[in-house]
């Protein structure tokens, strides 16, 4: 008698639904939190990818910048060096505002092991060369190739007694970046 007393009373009770009331609660919002962690997720990891992706290119054109510039300073084989002898007009030669302000680096020593290495900087960090796609190997052989970068640049600099140029000094473009 008394489990049919017990069963009649959980049946009618009017308080039943308000026990299982935490964790109906409990259930929504686990199932709510999951849905908007998604949509969270995704946001966050594209804000992550653009702004990594971001550092690795702006890398990728500082050293291929570096490398262009470092391939014009090298001394031309077939052409003689400029003279610095005066034009042979008697009246002097007035310099231009825009030829006052220009200013010519210094050409580069001419050394064959800093021709190939200059040579290979270059295309290490060729952007046409850079592959774009987003698989696993291709990434890998991006960061690769920016690393080995990053070291020929380096020997570079020794090579030519530059300092380290502003971007690893002050740590705007390698410092802190995983690649």
């Amino acid at each position: 008698m008394a489990s049919n007393h017990q069963t009649i009373n959980s049946a009618e009770d009017p308080f039943d639904s308000l026990l299982h009331l935490e964790t109906q609660f409990y259930t929504e919002g686990y199932n709510q939190g999951a849905a908007d962690g998604v949509l969270a997720g995704r946001t966050e990891g594209r804000q992550l990818g653009l702004e990594k992706g971001y550092q690795k290119f702006l890398e990728a054109g500082r050293l291929y910048g570096r490398a262009l510039v470092w391939a014009n300073r090298l001394p031309n084989r077939s052409s003689p060096p400029p003279s610095k002898s005066p034009p042979a007009s008697s009246e002097p030669v007035v310099p231009t505002e825009t030829e006052t302000e220009k200013e010519d680096l210094p050409p580069l020593p001419k050394n064959p092991r800093l021709e190939k290495h200059i040579t290979t900087l270059y295309a290490l960090v060729e952007t046409e060369s850079l592959s774009m796609e987003n698989t696993d190997e291709a990434v890998n052989d991006f960061d690769d190739r920016i690393k080995r970068g990053q070291g020929k640049a380096r020997i570079i600099e020794r090579m030519v007694g530059e300092k380290a140029s502003g971007g690893e000094e002050a740590g705007t473009a390698s410092k802190g970046v995983t690649i």
